[in-house]
């Protein structure tokens, strides 16, 4: 019975890492189904995607990829890719991306297990209940954030969430939040920072009369929406529209941008490269 997995890494760049990597897995009967490589001339460093299967179990595995990594001061991580990934949504008023990715999910399009659902409002309990997922509603305030954030965390952990989605959550979060999340939420925004701020962006937008609008996923760090970016899109937009056609078609791109970086991370097809990352799609 052979078991799928990904293997991912990163390494100074150097001749045989690929020979090394391929030969690894040629040696315990492994076959590469999918390989794809980056090298960035900028960092000098290399980033590799191996799907394979392997009779191998996971924990032989793990065991032996050390003695790999070691001749190439590489960093990796090895997935399983028979499991889905353990997600939880956050969620504030505005529901678009959530029924979105929900949809999405249950047709069987995004690799993941929506354990629970998180939101400071209490509009989609209904929504989540016709997809047969745990609502949790937690109020913020300035007051309560901190508890707030605690029983946020306790939610995610307990379900053992590998990823966090920020689902148009419109809350800031704290950094130590932040650090608690490295590297596993996503957050989704339009892309019309730092020029149009606060509320009602598109209503800024179309005061302005903008001809582009946009939205783009990250991963989420202290440093507020400057996070590794995933993915990004527009569309093109004039004249003719009104606000309320103007933010319907942002809607559709929010949703449409933050599906793809959740695929994308679900699939482990993205790597972190400093303040940028490399997508091998």
């Amino acid at each position: 019975m052979k078991n799928t997995y990904i293997l991912t890494l990163s390494c100074p760049d150097r001749a045989g890492i690929v020979h090394a990597v391929s030969g690894f897995l040629f040696e315990r009967a492994g076959n590469i189904e999918e390989a794809k490589q980056f090298n960035d001339a900028g960092t000098g460093l290399f980033f590799m995607r191996v799907q394979f299967s392997i009779e191998m179990d996971e924990a032989t595995l793990r065991g032996q990829l050390p003695s790999l990594a070691k001749q190439f001061d590489m960093h990796f991580q090895l997935h399983s890719n028979n499991q889905p990934l353990r997600t939880v949504l956050m969620v504030s008023k505005e529901g678009h991306c959530l029924n979105d990715l929900l949809f999405r999910w249950k047709s069987g399009l995004l690799h993941m297990d929506i354990r629970a659902i998180i939101s400071n409002h209490r509009e989609f309990y209904q929504l989540a209940a016709s997809y047969n997922v745990p609502f949790h509603h937690i109020a913020v305030t300035a007051y309560t954030k901190e508890e707030s954030e605690k029983k946020q965390l306790d939610i995610i952990e307990s379900e053992g969430a590998e990823l966090v989605v920020l689902a148009r959550y419109m809350q800031i979060l704290s950094n130590n939040m932040c650090h608690r999340l490295a590297g596993r939420a996503i957050n989704i925004h339009h892309s019309f920072l730092p020029s149009f701020k606060g509320a009602k962006p598109y209503y800024q937008a179309h005061d302005r009369g903008v001809k582009l609008i946009g939205a783009t996923a990250h991963y989420v760090t202290a440093d507020l929406d400057e996070g590794p970016i995933i993915e990004q899109d527009v569309a093109r937009v004039d004249h003719s529209l009104t606000v309320e056609d103007l933010t319907a078609l942002g809607r559709d791109t929010e949703s449409q941008v933050l599906a793809r970086a959740v695929k994308w991370h679900c699939e482990h097809r993205v790597l972190v490269n400093g303040h940028k990352t490399v997508v091998f799609k």
